[in-house]
């Protein structure tokens, strides 16, 4: 199973990643935060503070916002 196993801040609104297999890349999720948990991220200063969580292997926020890695993975590659 791949895994997501670390990821940080880049730029904008792009967090680069890397899972298990060496697969790594630049995501931008600027269309993708909309709705209640993740307008609150368009403030590039709470977008920021983006971590890795090794527990759940994804990507989270303190408000409680995450990503689904499945997901983060199939954005891996595209133009950022």
């Amino acid at each position: 199973m791949v895994r997501l196993i670390d990821a940080r801040y880049l730029r904008d609104y792009v967090v680069w990643v890397w899972f298990s297999d060496g697969v790594a890349g630049g995501v931008d999720l600027v269309s993708e935060l909309e709705g209640p948990l993740f307008e609150p991220l368009r403030d590039l200063s709470v977008f920021r503070l983006v971590r890795f969580d090794p527990e759940l292997h994804t990507i989270v926020w303190p408000n409680g916002a995450d990503v689904a890695p499945e997901f983060l993975r199939s954005r891996v590659g595209r133009p950022v």
